[in-house]
């Protein structure tokens, strides 16, 4: 508790105190200007770059003076610029405040534009009703949006559209000093808004939460699509629609294209008036969704247009930590404040961001699509359209080729020739796909780097053909049939191919396969599969030595997938702290910390001497918590629940005697934790079949951590009404016992305070599986890249680092405010080892107690 009251507190008091300084500086220098040649003189010197910080020798005099008096006038003009932008700025955000007409004048202009659309509605159809069918080279008028436009490049695109008319000067982000705090979910952020709401700062503090199109579009027609890269794609496409600057040839063509829909929440004046709004009065995300619909705007970019002025951005690290998001989203770091909130698991979402996985199904889907699309429309494409399909579609092929398969059969028919699991280097699997040499210039594999450009320019091809070919297949995929979809929607071309391709696999005697090829299409059907090509394509941009390539082989090409694997995080947050005035990271359990300057600051090039570390005890007092390292069980079996030991009868049954016990003398809630799903439902069937589960039951109702994250609300409704009804009704059973998984869906961001977790349970240490291959890569790059830490291979103080912060996570749901108090039992005597005590967070390790019988541990747990 506190901590984001404290880190607000902290960087809103350090804002105000920088802004009142510059202030201050401002006007002693512009006083200095005004006091004579003698303050000017002073002027010039506390300049950077002043004449006398270089070599004068040589030089006239007259030539010095010249340049001192150039440098005092371009100062004080700046000076003076800059203080008139803030003072309108300010001018104009204290009228916003006392204003009263704004909604009122929202909502004039809304009914008025309501009113304007329907009439040109109108005047479409009494057009339409007397006009004749124009054919344009036997194409269907709907198919017209479907040719895909001359591709242009980023650098051609010097216009942000909405953005072409905007006179307004005040928007200048050099002089609005902010601070970007982020954390990892949007609840997160919406608590973090609210704690800023309460707080002395809230009613002047300019505050604009970011978030995805996915959490702030207000479209229903574009919400209803689900998947977010489909949303996105059909969000960018409206756009186009609507900015898009038609021809002669396409004035004529107008009554054709009418179908192509616009946004009509994607208007610059309304997303304006929504600007204005978010800079008078702080809102989290659900209150910005909510005037977006009131204003009819949208917030996704309503919000981008207010960070210019903003001092205060909330956003989703996800989104800051990606530097292609960072820039569409139009945040600038140079000079800025970065906060990394909930940054426990930092290092794993860099390294999650930045690696790609695509399947042998979805790159048979991508070359399907891309092969139907360049057959039906080759005449109308340019050449050098064609020429990229064309390369994209000799990518794919080899792709496959490399998983063991073909593109032109059904890949959950083929069966891969050798499974297993394969690592590469960036550079080999690029020689063994024989794509090595698509690049610009034709170079040599010396600057193969350039062809790693290359790809990605063709990585942004894939975003233009995206929507297109999405709507392609569902519109021209044909019906076949036996095989239903969703919505009523006509199949997916794919569908018919991978059905055609079936029947002919089962005249041939190979036995059908409907039901595996139906739940194939219907993933297929979420997104574009050439999103994820894209996203593994520009994985491959990284430098050889950063990643891996693993190449996993399972059953059949569809089942096997090509994964990039980034091993140095550093390189990406690099950027962040390069840019950034300051960085903040932030943690309630961020033990271990030295992950943190090893693998991610120091690899990225940060001075030792930049990094402060700065940790707290916790609010709560001694007496309120009492941790125990238990040894061994009720029957003295001793605990060691390593992956030889812990599937042994009498170990799961030591566990649930344990259980029992704790619930006989512990009221309230309960929460176990498991190393992993299947071993808890391993241990719960156990306990069914010896009878141990219904001991359990009788003292506390018993509940599952689901896999479903869409059930997870419900089980704790549940399990938090069975406590308090258990403590209001009295009797036998006393409250609740939660089987929870360290990783899953309960072990971050849920609370369990007061008599929801009185005693938290970690059962065995939730070591990583060390047979994994893309641990083991990880293990053996940081063995060879990272040197020797107190006589421990690197790779084994990550092991253990991976494990306790897990634990830590976990165990630290049980304390959330300073009456708290709570029991947390570690089950292993592996616990006891200084190496892994010294793990533990400071305000848990300093009072730990390790008990080698049960007996000692339950006589304290009865105090």
């Amino acid at each position: 508790q506190g901590k984001s009251l404290s880190l607000i507190c902290g960087a809103l008091s350090w804002l105000r105190d920088f802004e009142e300084k510059k202030h201050q500086e401002e006007a002693r220098l512009l006083a200095l200007e005004d006091s004579g040649q003698e303050g000017k003189k002073q002027l010039t010197s506390v300049e950077p770059g002043h004449p006398d910080s270089r070599d004068t020798a040589g030089e006239p005099d007259w030539v010095t003076a010249f340049v001192q008096k150039k440098e005092a006038r371009d100062v004080v003009d700046r000076l003076k610029e800059e203080q008139l932008k803030r003072k309108r700025r300010e001018a104009r955000l204290e009228q916003l405040r006392h204003t009263a007409q704004l909604k009122y004048g929202v909502k004039r202009k809304r009914a008025e534009e309501d009113e304007t659309r329907r009439l040109l509605q109108l005047s479409r159809e009494v057009l339409s009703e007397g006009a004749g069918v124009d054919v344009l080279e036997k194409l269907d008028h709907n198919e017209e949006e479907l040719i895909l436009a001359d591709y242009e490049s980023d650098e051609d695109k010097k216009v942000i559209p909405g953005l072409e008319d905007d006179d307004d000067d005040d928007l200048e982000e050099e002089h609005v000093t902010k601070i970007y705090y982020c954390s990892r979910t949007h609840s997160q952020l919406s608590q973090f808004v609210h704690e800023v709401q309460k707080s002395p700062f809230g009613k002047d503090t300019r505050l604009v939460s970011l978030a995805s199109r996915q959490n702030l579009c207000v479209n229903e027609e574009v919400r209803r699509l689900g998947a977010l890269q489909v949303i996105n794609d059909r969000c960018m496409e409206m756009q186009k629609n609507k900015h898009e600057k038609k021809s002669d040839e396409e004035q004529a063509g107008q009554r054709r294209r009418a179908g192509r829909a616009t946004c009509p929440f994607y208007s610059y004046e309304q997303m304006q008036f929504l600007r204005d709004e978010l800079l008078v009065e702080v809102k989290d995300i659900e209150q910005l969704v909510a005037l977006g619909r009131e204003t009819k705007a949208c917030p996704y970019y309503g919000s981008r247009f207010a960070i210019l002025l903003a001092q205060l951005v909330v956003l989703p690290y996800q989104m800051l930590l990606h530097e292609p998001t960072r820039s569409a989203a139009g945040i600038k770091l140079k000079g800025q404040v970065v906060i990394i909130d909930e940054a426990h698991n930092l290092i794993d979402t860099i390294t999650c961001i930045h690696s790609a996985e695509v399947s042998g199904s979805q790159l048979c889907c991508a070359h399907s699509q891309l092969s139907q699309y360049m057959e039906r429309y080759r005449k109308r494409l340019k050449a050098k359209n064609l020429m990229y399909i064309k390369q994209i579609l000799y990518m794919l092929e080899q792709f496959v080729a490399v998983l063991g398969g073909n593109v032109n059969q059904n890949p959950n028919c083929q069966a891969v020739p050798q499974a297993g699991t394969v690592l590469k280097s960036i550079n080999d699997f690029l020689f063994q796909s024989q794509i090595d040499n698509i690049n610009l210039f034709k170079a040599s594999k010396a600057v193969l780097v350039l062809s790693y450009s290359r790809m990605l320019l063709l990585g942004l091809v894939f975003l233009a053909f995206a929507w297109q070919l999405f709507g392609f297949v569902e519109r021209y995929g044909g019906p076949a049939t036996g095989v239903k979809t969703n919505k009523n929607q006509n199949l997916a071309g794919l569908q018919s191919f991978l059905l055609t391709l079936q029947q002919g696999s089962d005249k041939e005697g190979t036995p059908p396969s409907h039901p595996p090829v139906e739940a194939e299409i219907e993933q297929l059907r979420a997104a574009s599969p050439l999103m994820q090509v894209e996203g593994f394509l520009s994985a491959l941009t990284n430098a050889n030595q950063d990643g891996r390539v693993i190449l996993s082989r399972q059953g059949t090409v569809g089942q096997s997938s090509l994964k990039f694997l980034l091993l140095n995080p550093a390189v990406h947050f690099a950027k962040v702290v390069e840019e950034s005035r300051a960085v903040i990271i932030a943690g309630g359990t961020m033990q271990p910390v030295a992950d943190f300057r090893e693998q991610l600051l120091s690899r990225a090039g940060v001075d030792p001497a930049r990094v402060v570390e700065f940790s707290c005890g916790h609010v709560i007092p001694p007496e309120n918590i009492l941790p125990i390292i238990l040894c061994s069980g009720p029957s003295n079996q001793q605990l060691e629940f390593t992956y030889q030991t812990r599937d042994r009868p009498q170990m799961m049954e030591e566990t649930g005697r344990i259980l029992c016990n704790l619930c006989n003398v512990v009221p309230g809630g309960v929460v176990c934790f498991f190393p992993s799903y299947d071993y808890e439902k391993q241990v719960y069937a156990h306990w069914e079949k010896t009878g141990l589960l219904t001991r359990l039951a009788a003292k506390k109702k018993v509940f599952q951590e689901p896999k479903k994250a869409s059930q997870v609300e419900q089980v704790l409704v549940e399990y938090a009404k069975c406590i308090k009804r258990c403590s209001q009704a009295g009797g036998q059973m006393t409250g609740a016992l939660l089987l929870s998984v360290v990783g899953g869906k309960m072990s971050e961001g849920i609370n369990f305070s007061d008599e929801l977790g009185r005693c938290v349970v970690m059962v065995g240490m939730p070591y990583p599986n060390i047979k994994s291959p893309e641990l083991q890569e990880k293990m053996a790059w940081l063995d060879k890249t990272m040197p020797r830490a107190a006589g421990q291979a690197p790779s084994r103080v990550l092991i253990e680092n991976l494990c306790m912060k897990a634990v830590n996570q976990s165990i630290g749901r049980a304390i959330r405010h300073q009456k708290d108090f709570a029991s947390i039992l570690l089950l292993d005597h592996r616990y006891g080892s200084a190496a892994i005590l010294s793990k533990l967070p400071q305000w848990i390790r300093e009072r730990t107690q390790v008990k080698a019988t049960f007996g000692a541990a339950f006589a304290e747990l009865r105090k």
